[in-house]
């Protein structure tokens, strides 16, 4: 069919009003609050880093970045709300090192990380670091070691839940080194370090950033990361591969959203949380809590998920650690 002058207008302004139709929800976006899920309660690792990327996100964009605290079950039950959730960017997830830990840890979940979820972007990488009550005599891992084999059954070691990044860096610590520790899960790291305070368990394997601030005020004493190597933020703090040859337990952040999210809305996250990671600021304060900025497209956040999941499923087998 020959298509004449003044049909081709029509058609044309037709296609133009399409093209530009396709986009125009990311264009716009958000013209209402986000809301960012977190899996924990206020306090921890992850919602320490969750309110700073959201509060920088809320400057950039222009509107509230909500932190929605949903502990319970390892971060399941956040996580399991955003899979549910409308995929249309305004409600995602502030991810952990959980994330990657309860595809193996847990044998029935709700949700598939990888089908259910679309990544958005990396965060950070933080080390966990092992934190003792300071009333216990010992100053060392390997003056911790020998106490603790001389006192079996008397050492409580706190997580801030089953399947978080420290209670596994525990078990690992425990497998490696042969030491008995009693371990008990709390709803969250505030109530765990509450306890570490007052006494009522000796141990607490933590993110840095959770713990950084009691560190530094000498209510506790950190003998240990479990990076590689020693952390910028706390240089006189040992690694410890340097007693534990082989020792890495590091934990991660990042942003997912439910599958079906639209494309330019994930990328125009993507390039806000990038954006907002490299501003001296927001790195300055990410850094003061010990967390190295880690940053990427979706796809390279989407493969270093996949590996961290089959990196824990690992450390989980060999721990013997298991969830209901």
């Amino acid at each position: 069919m020959k298509i004449t002058k003044s049909l081709a207008l029509p058609f044309a302004a037709a296609a133009l009003a399409c093209a530009l139709a396709l986009p125009a929800h990311a264009l716009d976006y958000p013209t209402r609050p986000v809301r960012l899920v977190v899996g924990f309660p206020p306090g921890g690792s992850a919602d320490i880093v969750a309110r700073i990327v959201g509060q920088a996100l809320t400057e950039r964009m222009g509107q509230s970045f909500v932190i929605d605290n949903k502990p319970g079950a390892g971060s399941n039950l956040g996580t399991d709300i955003v899979a549910r959730a409308e995929p249309d960017g305004y409600t995602l997830m502030a991810d952990s090192v959980s994330n990657a830990i309860n595809p193996t840890l847990y044998k029935k979940l709700t949700y598939d990380q990888i089908k259910d979820f679309v990544p958005v972007a990396s965060i950070d990488v933080v080390p966990n670091v092992m934190d003792i009550n300071i009333d216990l005599p010992v100053k060392t891992v390997p003056e911790f070691v020998a106490y603790a084999k001389a006192n079996p059954g008397n050492i409580s070691m706190g997580s801030g839940g089953i399947g978080s990044s420290p209670h596994v860096a525990g078990e690992l610590f425990k497998m490696m080194t042969g030491v008995e520790m009693q371990h008990i899960p709390y709803r969250g790291v505030a109530p765990a370090t509450a306890d570490l305070l007052g006494g009522r368990i000796q141990v607490l394997f933590d993110t840095l950033p959770a713990a950084i601030g009691n560190i530094r005020a000498g209510k506790i004493r950190a003998l240990a990361v479990s990076s590689k190597k020693r952390s910028q933020s706390l240089p006189d703090v040992p690694a410890m591969n340097e007693f534990v040859p082989g020792y890495e337990a590091d934990s991660f952040h990042g942003i997912s959203a439910p599958k079906g999210t639209p494309r330019e809305i994930v990328d125009k996250l993507n390039r806000e949380i990038n954006a907002a990671l490299a501003d001296p600021k927001v790195k300055a304060r990410l850094a003061e809590l010990g967390a190295e900025v880690f940053t990427g497209t979706p796809e390279d956040y989407g493969r270093y998920l996949a590996g961290e999941i089959a990196r824990w499923a690992k450390v989980i087998e060999f721990s013997g650690a298991k969830a209901d």
